[in-house]
């Protein structure tokens, strides 16, 4: 008994060092730019990794929302993710059920096509895409963003709430319907409520698609009150290629968000997993 709970104990420790190993290789860019965006402003980028520079220039922050209008671009960035994470959760999560609910060859022929349109480059759909929008007058409005919303964002979230879904024993669905519950019902009750770690994953990778999505923007918006956060960081890079402390001090404004949920999400997935 005393061996075992020893081997328990080392491989315990050897699992949260390992954690703790790549948690920080994942860490030191991070710590990289957030050193560089204290930089006095115009000084090169640091040859090595340095963790407080000196001195070091808070201003800098203040400074990146001096040149551009940076709060309105976080602001729009901020709705947009804010409307597409629960409608691709909504809409997703939905494919997915109906998708688990199919029969066996139905089903089969679907997930082919998920994987076939998950392997195909989005640089193929953007002439179309735009051939679409602009017929819609969609052109130059939150609206051609949020418009892959509408089939799920990504087939691979479609898939991720297929495979929660396929989990729920048949007896449970069939069960539902016996006792009137219609297909929504069913969703909505039974469902997603066994579906918490799909629908924090999926929140958690719409967040971050539509957070860090520069190219949709680029190709559909005009007006530069309706530019998003990473319109306006390379607006910044523009006005001066060579100060790296105020572009990396508005990388950290970029990434900071993105920091905190991540941080968030693990500690929901955490109790989750203990729960």
């Amino acid at each position: 008994m005393m061996i075992r709970s020893e081997r328990t104990l080392w491989r315990t420790a050897g699992f949260h060092l390992t954690a703790l190993g790549i948690s920080l290789i994942f860490a030191v860019p991070v710590i990289w730019v957030l050193a560089a965006s204290l930089r006095l402003p115009g000084a090169p980028p640091p040859t090595d990794i340095e963790l407080l520079p000196d001195p070091i220039i808070w201003s800098n922050y203040v400074q990146i929302f001096e040149l551009l209008p940076l709060s309105r671009y976080l602001l729009n960035s901020c709705m947009v993710a804010a409307l597409a994470v629960p409608f691709t959760v909504v809409v997703a999560s939905w494919a997915g059920f109906a998708l688990a609910q199919l029969p066996e060859h139905v089903r089969t022929a679907f997930l082919a096509l998920a994987i076939v349109l998950r392997m195909m480059p989005i640089t193929a759909l953007w002439l179309t895409r735009f051939l679409v929008l602009n017929e819609l007058r969609l052109i130059d409005s939150y609206a051609a963003l949020l418009a892959p919303v509408w089939l799920g964002s990504s087939p691979l979230f479609v898939l991720i709430f297929y495979w929660s879904f396929r989990r729920i024993p048949a007896d449970v669905i069939e069960s539902a319907r016996l006792d009137g519950l219609g297909a929504l019902a069913i969703w909505r009750r039974i469902a997603l409520p066994l579906a918490r770690p799909a629908i924090g994953a999926v929140s958690v990778l719409t967040f971050v698609q539509y957070w860090s999505d520069f190219i949709n923007p680029l190709l559909y918006l005009k007006s530069e009150s309706r530019y998003t956060l990473p319109i306006g960081l390379r607006l910044l890079q523009q006005m001066d290629i060579t100060s790296w402390p105020l572009l990396m001090a508005g990388v950290m404004v970029m990434i900071a968000p993105i920091l905190i949920l991540f941080v968030l999400a693990q500690r929901a997935f955490w109790v989750e997993v203990h729960s």
